[in-house]
C-alpha cells in the first residue's frame, strides 16, 4: 500500500495525498485540474487504448505529455472527448461521420455536443444523421452528370415498384 501523507487544504481542510501525488479516492480534483489517461477513462466509460486510438483520429485531442509519454488531459480535451463518445456511442456516428461534423461544423461541435447545447435530434435535423450521411458519402465520389442519371432512374425504379405493387395487390 503507498504511504500517505496529510496536507493542508486550502480552506484550513486536510487533504489526504498518496505518497505518488495523486489525490485519495472519495476526493474531487478541481474543474481546472488536468486528468490523467485512467480517470479520463473512468470518467468517460471508455478503455484507455480506445482514447489512445481517438486521438489519432481527432487533431482536436492534444494532451499534454510528460517524459515517459505520461498524458495529462486539458479540461477542454475531456469535453471534446466526451463530445465524441456521445456522436459515437450514443448517436451512431462513426468515425469518418464525426469527422466530417467537425470539418462541417468546426471542432466546437463537440464541446457544444458535450455540453448538451447540441442534441441527436439537433444533428439529425442537420441532415448529418448516420444513414443520410452514408448515402452522401456515396453521392459524392460521383459528378454532377452521374448523379443526375442515377437520381433519374432511381426514380423510375420507384414508379415502377409503385406499378407492380399496385398489380400484386389487384391479383
Amino acid at each position: 500500500m503507498a504511504e500517505k501523507r496529510s496536507t493542508p487544504g486550502e480552506s484550513g481542510t486536510v487533504v489526504t495525498r498518496e505518497r505518488s501525488g495523486t489525490i485519495a479516492k472519495g476526493l474531487q480534483k478541481a474543474a481546472g485540474a488536468f486528468r490523467t489517461i485512467s480517470e479520463v477513462s473512468k470518467e468517460l466509460s471508455v478503455p484507455q487504448h480506445v482514447l489512445r486510438f481517438w486521438e489519432t483520429k481527432f487533431s482536436q485531442i492534444r494532451p499534454m505529455k510528460r517524459a515517459g509519454g505520461r498524458r495529462y488531459y486539458r479540461p477542454e480535451d475531456v469535453r471534446i472527448l466526451l463530445g465524441i463518445r456521445e456522436f459515437l456511442y450514443d448517436d451512431g456516428y462513426t468515425i469518418k461521420g464525426v469527422q466530417k461534423l467537425i470539418r462541417g461544423f468546426s471542432g466546437r461541435i463537440l464541446s457544444e455536443r458535450a455540453d448538451g447545447k447540441i442534441t441527436r435530434e439537433a444533428s439529425d435535423n442537420s441532415g448529418n444523421s448516420p444513414k443520410k450521411q452514408d448515402e452522401a458519402e456515396q453521392m459524392s465520389l460521383l459528378e454532377n452528370s452521374q448523379k443526375k442519371v442515377l437520381l433519374d432512374l432511381i426514380k423510375e425504379l420507384e414508379e415502377t415498384d409503385l406499378i407492380l405493387q399496385k398489380h400484386l395487390k389487384s391479383d
